[in-house]
C-alpha cells in the first residue's frame, strides 16, 4: 500500500516537471510572445496593465481645481485610516458658509492599494496613479498632501 503511493507521488511529480518544461520550451523557441519585461533598463517603454494599483492621487485642471467636496467618503471607506481628510468652511460666493477640504492626508506607508476609497469616492475626485516606485530612506517622505496649495473645488461639484 505504501509502495504504490510512493510510485504514484513520484509518477505525478515527473509529470508535474514536464509540464512545466514543456511551457518553458514553448517560450523558449516562440520570441514573440515573450511577456517579461526588462526593468529597470525599460523605465522609459514601461507598459503597466490599465487595473494597476500604484497610489493614490487628486487629479487638479490647469487651473488649479479639484473635485473633492470634503464629504470624508473615503476616510471612512479605508480600512487602516491611510486618508484623512481636515475640512474648513469657506464663504460661498451667495454668503452661505460651504464645507471645503483644507488638507487631504495620504499615509502612503499604511495603504494596502484596496482601491475602496476610490470606489467610495462620489465626486470621483481622487484616483489610483501607476507609480510603483516608493523607496525612501525618510518615512515622513511617505506621508502626503493630495490637494495642491491654493486649490479650490471646481464650480458644478457638489
Amino acid at each position: 500500500m505504501f509502495i504504490v503511493k510512493y510510485i504514484k507521488e513520484v509518477f505525478n511529480a515527473v509529470k508535474s516537471l514536464f509540464v512545466g518544461l514543456r511551457r518553458t520550451g514553448y517560450y523558449f523557441t516562440h520570441h514573440k510572445e515573450i511577456i517579461t519585461q526588462q526593468y529597470p533598463d525599460n523605465r522609459d517603454t514601461l507598459n503597466l496593465p490599465e487595473r494597476f494599483k500604484g497610489e493614490v492621487v487628486m487629479p487638479h485642471n490647469e487651473n488649479n481645481e479639484h473635485r473633492c467636496t470634503g464629504c470624508t467618503a473615503c476616510e471612512l471607506a479605508c480600512p487602516n485610516g491611510t486618508i484623512k481628510v481636515i475640512t474648513k468652511f469657506d464663504i460661498g460666493t451667495d454668503g452661505k458658509k460651504k464645507k471645503a477640504i483644507d488638507k487631504l492626508v495620504y499615509h502612503l506607508e499604511l495603504c494596502t492599494m484596496c482601491n475602496l476609497c476610490i470606489i467610495a469616492c462620489p465626486s470621483d475626485a481622487i484616483v489610483m496613479a501607476q507609480t510603483f516606485e516608493h523607496s525612501v530612506f525618510d518615512r515622513a517622505e511617505l506621508t502626503k498632501i493630495l490637494n495642491n496649495p491654493g486649490s479650490k473645488i471646481m464650480e458644478g461639484v457638489e
